[in-house]
């Protein structure tokens, strides 16, 4: 496992990079309402990603991935397709997933957005993983390991009698849009890779109403839960700073 600490220089492109990123989930938030398209939510941030911040949407032409963003509804977990036939309505959760890459460096991140009137079960899904997220963060550190976040995670998930999902994890990140390690969102406390300062990476978990079975759809994409019930997913960028962590992708709403 070839892990690459980022020097001074490399962390100041990766902040610029993570605040761009950012910035696209604060632009549209005002967009994610019943009516509009997901298709319509990823034109608006393909062009303030290409044409404002004069940057480079990571996910378009991804692998074959067909759009600049990814928009995951409901019982999608993850990698959802922006498309005009997804409209979004009243009570409906979706996960906008943003990457930019800017000079070279990239920054992630995804927040969840409740569409008008919400049940209640589908905001605690949405709150209690965000939490998770949160928790995680919290807890970085060098010397701090990769099982002690999966555990952390895994802990608050299951404590709210919610599963998390196994088939898909956080990564490093820099110069690449996905690099070692992976961060798994559940583990043993004390085991893994050490963190150490000058790491970047991602935490993304994802938890699921029901079990954390997940299956691939015919579009080679979109990821959805087996059972159809409800997902959600938050995700930011960090890195291990000398005494804790940076986050990277942190927005004004969000105070670390």
């Amino acid at each position: 496992m070839a892990i690459h600490l980022k020097n001074a220089d490399e962390l100041e492109k990766m902040r610029i990079a993570g605040r761009l990123t950012a910035e696209v989930l604060e632009i549209i938030e005002p967009f994610v309402v019943a009516g509009i398209t997901t298709s319509e939510l990823d034109r608006i941030c393909h062009d303030h990603i290409v044409n404002v911040q004069k940057a480079i949407p990571a996910p378009l032409n991804y692998r074959g991935f067909p759009k600049s963003i990814c928009a995951s509804p409901n019982q999608v977990v993850c990698h959802g397709i922006p498309s005009e036939k997804k409209t979004l309505k009243n009570g409906d959760i979706i996960n906008l997933d943003i990457t930019v890459i800017k000079d070279g460096y990239f920054g992630d991140t995804s927040k969840m957005f409740c569409i008008g009137n919400v049940s209640e079960h589908a905001q605690r899904l949405v709150q209690v993983s965000q939490e998770s997220l949160y928790k995680a963060i919290e807890i970085v550190k060098p010397g701090a390991t990769l099982g002690d976040i999966g555990h952390v995670i895994q802990q608050h998930a299951e404590s709210n009698y919610y599963s998390v999902v196994r088939d898909y994890c956080g990564h490093g990140i820099g110069t690449e849009f996905h690099q070692d390690p992976q961060v798994l969102h559940f583990g043993q406390p004390n085991t893994g890779l050490v963190l150490k300062e000058g790491m970047t990476f991602t935490i993304e978990p994802m938890l699921n109403a029901g079990k954390h079975r997940t299956k691939l759809k015919k579009d080679g994409w979109t990821v959805e839960t087996q059972d159809g019930r409800l997902s959600a997913q938050w995700e930011h960028t960090l890195a291990v700073t000398s005494d804790g962590v940076e986050v990277l992708t942190a927005r004004h709403e969000e105070c670390f």
